[in-house]
């Protein structure tokens, strides 16, 4: 998935936003997400495949959102390793503990909890509520961040920066 991201961004450079590289079929998509443009085993699929029919049905766990990468500014890190059996528990718990301490994965601004879209768009990853994110969040928060979340009862706002994430 993200050796294929990086593919489409680099076929398409220069550009602000994965969201500018539009090539998937049909008068609705948008982005590169549902582009046939690998092939496994004789079937082409897409990003949307990788991530939706293969990485989430097959390894039911929420914190691949924190390894797949979609070259934009609000997206967990891409990891600078590829992910082998040996590492893969190491990073992904790498992985969650630093997005979600980070302001891009969740943040306090005036006594309200930002978090970033990935937990809305896939919710049903993270326990299916916005208890169920917050639970989930509290595993790896640190510091003022776990301590703002043991109380917080206000609801959850969101957002993401879909800016490509390139060098500047």
């Amino acid at each position: 998935y993200n050796a294929l991201t990086v593919q489409v961004i680099l076929n398409h450079y220069p550009v602000k936003s994965i969201m500018d590289i539009d090539i998937s079929p049909g008068f609705f998509s948008n982005g590169p997400w549902d582009a046939k443009l690998l092939t496994i085993k004789g079937e082409k699929v897409s990003l949307n495949d990788i991530e939706h029919r293969i990485l989430r049905p097959i390894f039911k766990d929420n914190r691949i959102h924190y390894a797949v990468n979609c070259a934009s500014l609000g997206c967990p890190d891409l990891q600078p390793v590829a992910y082998t059996a040996a590492n893969t528990e190491k990073l992904l718990e790498a992985g969650a503990r630093a997005y979600i301490n980070s302001p891009r994965g969740a943040r306090m601004e005036k006594g309200r909890l930002y978090v970033s879209s990935i937990y809305k768009w896939f919710r049903v990853d993270f326990g299916g509520s916005e208890d169920g994110v917050i639970k989930h969040l509290l595993q790896y928060a640190e510091d003022d961040l776990a301590e703002s979340l043991r109380t917080y009862d206000k609801g959850l706002r969101d957002d993401y920066d879909w800016s490509l994430n390139d060098l500047r």
